[in-house]
């Protein structure tokens, strides 16, 4: 489990104590609010996939962009994938390499599923270089996700399908790697965080999962 379900669970469950000191049936709602904070900030482990040139999907969710768009002035494949408050929020790498680039930007808020959201919304925009391939992915806050998490730092080496923070309370993940890429899924498939393939990339050399200590999380 994230640690912050942790935080939001034991809040939940003081004020469950505080309100039903006073009467019984007030303590319902934030022990029911309390559980809900301890399922949704659940971490499960992943099997993560060794095919060379395998990117694999940043989130758990339902893919629903599968295209061709021009990004940094280059023609290449984006997926994106959205997240509803059902699915597990912890985010993860989905190519190995080095962290080439990240940049933050302050943006809207409003429903993740509408495509205005990849431009406009707050997110986080990270790069990852490995294997001859050039990976980029975007945390987008959504409509109630207004916080994003993100545990790397810029020069890092991270794995593919490594943690590398969360989003809270719904939202979306863009992917963005090499035109010539092979497509493994579709618009409308669900996809699971770390393990599905969204594609296969050349690649220069194999790209394993390099051999580090996890950095310790920070919120």
């Amino acid at each position: 489990m994230v640690r912050d379900g942790i935080y939001y669970g034991i809040a939940a469950i003081f004020l469950a104590i505080l309100l039903g000191y006073f009467w019984f049936p007030l303590a319902i709602l934030p022990l029911l609010l309390g559980a809900f904070f301890l399922w949704f900030f659940r971490d499960p482990e992943r099997v993560v996939p060794n095919t060379p040139g395998a990117i694999v999907a940043p989130a758990d969710g339902k893919v629903t962009f599968v295209g061709q768009v021009i990004f940094n002035g280059q023609q290449v494949n984006r997926i994106s994938i959205f997240l509803n408050v059902f699915n597990v929020h912890v985010n993860r790498s989905p190519w190995a390499g080095k962290i080439t680039h990240v940049e933050y930007r302050k943006g809207k808020f409003i429903n993740a599923m509408g495509e205005g959201s990849s431009e406009e919304n707050e997110q986080n925009i990270v790069t990852v270089e490995g294997g001859g391939q050039t990976v980029h992915f975007k945390q987008i806050a959504g409509l109630i996700a207004r916080r994003i998490v993100f545990t790397n730092q810029l020069g890092e080496t991270i794995g593919r399908g490594e943690r590398i923070g969360l989003m809270k309370f719904g939202s979306r993940m863009d992917v963005f790697f090499d035109a010539s890429a092979i497509l493994k899924v579709k618009l409308g498939d669900k996809v699971v965080g770390g393990s599905t393939i969204l594609a296969i990339v050349p690649v220069a050399q194999p790209t394993t999962n390099p051999t580090r200590v996890p950095t310790a999380e920070r919120a």
